[in-house]
């Protein structure tokens, strides 16, 4: 069997499926020395143990990184490609850099370093699973903040996910600046009101 190399990092991205706020994705050094009970995929976590695992990863972890891919970018690139460049823009600051990547999911962004892409490898490989929920954590406390900008969207309760909840202010409101205007429903949206 093929040895895992000292520096390998974990790649993860959150934010695909909403329908506003960016795209934010972690790229995480575990440190043998220092192990983290508990990783799992962020979705399988309940909030209150996400928090307290982003703030062991960030002690404990040899290298951590978190980047994001702006609503503009997600415009200009596609939502996939905004978060391929995320993921890379967490690898870069990484210091030390990685000699590899594990990446969730099946492809890889462009790298300096060999890349593994790894289908549900948030739940598979614990560097994996740490940058899932630094990735998550810290799109979480963006979308709080815009939630206090657009207090009519209720960001802070559905992160920007297409809820019956968020489609309905959405529907009263109209899309706001942190929008993503390609997406379906906003789109949609949008162009209802064009014809109005």
């Amino acid at each position: 069997m093929k040895q895992t190399p000292p520096r390998t990092c974990g790649v993860d991205e959150a934010g695909r499926g909403p329908l506003a706020g960016p795209v934010y994705a972690a790229a995480v050094i575990l440190n043998p020395a220092r192990p983290i009970p508990g990783l799992k995929d962020s979705k399988k976590l309940s909030a209150a143990s996400r928090v307290r695992l982003a703030h062991e990863i960030r002690e404990h972890a040899l290298a951590w990184a978190v980047a994001t891919a702006s609503v503009a970018e997600i415009e200009r690139l596609n939502i996939l490609h905004a978060s391929m460049l995320a993921m890379r823009r967490a690898v870069l600051l990484l210091h030390p850099t990685p000699e590899l990547a594990l990446i969730d999911g099946n492809r890889c962004p462009d790298l300096p370093c060999l890349a593994r892409a790894i289908i549900k490898g948030d739940s598979l490989e614990p560097a994996i699973s740490a940058a899932s929920i630094l990735a998550k954590t810290e799109r979480d406390k963006e979308m709080e903040k815009l939630a206090v900008i657009y207090p009519e969207y209720g960001f802070d309760r559905h992160a920007g996910y297409p809820t019956p909840e968020h489609l309905a202010a959405l529907e009263a409101h109209g899309p706001c600046p942190e929008h993503r205007r390609l997406f379906g429903p906003v789109k949609k949206i949008i162009e209802n009101e064009q014809q109005r």
